[in-house]
């Protein structure tokens, strides 16, 4: 039982790791392409269109493709493939971490609202409303680690 709790941590530790550094790289390449050289750009918003029509995509098929690695490396190391059942204590991690996760991305949401009622400009609501998502996908896995370290 031990052991199935240990991959599946490790699973989820993959993606969280992928996560940030998917989210980091691609920061870093928008930054120094286009908001380096031209920092009036960040309000326009076709240009936040843009960019995170883009950035779904790559980030959904980065985490397909290191998923996949993860399980090959897996199988050549363990010889054992990654454990698809889940029971009722894995359901409620999931519920538990999914709340957890909730309530980051609906704190920063309104954190977003606020930066408008405030008088800010649009890019620093669009910033906070991609980074509630980012934050919440960090939450969640953080606390799935710790529900399978810890127990419920």
């Amino acid at each position: 039982m031990k052991e199935k709790m240990y991959r599946k941590e490790t699973r989820i530790l993959v993606s969280l790791i992928s996560t940030i550094l998917i989210f980091g790289l691609y920061a870093m390449y928008v930054y120094t392409n286009y908001i380096a050289e031209n920092p009036e750009i960040l309000n326009d918003l076709k240009f936040w269109g843009k960019t995170f029509f883009i950035f779904i995509p790559i980030m959904i098929v980065a985490q397909i493709v290191i998923h996949i690695i993860f399980a090959i490396i897996n199988k050549i190391i363990t010889n054992e493939d990654i454990p698809s059942l889940t029971d009722e204590m894995d359901k409620l991690i999931e519920l538990k971490s999914l709340k957890i996760s909730r309530w980051v991305n609906s704190g920063i949401f309104f954190m977003a609202m606020g930066s408008l009622l405030l008088g800010m400009q649009i890019w620093v609501m669009l910033i906070l409303m991609v980074t509630s998502c980012f934050l919440s996908t960090i939450a969640e896995a953080i606390a799935q680690i710790y529900f399978y370290k810890k127990g419920i």
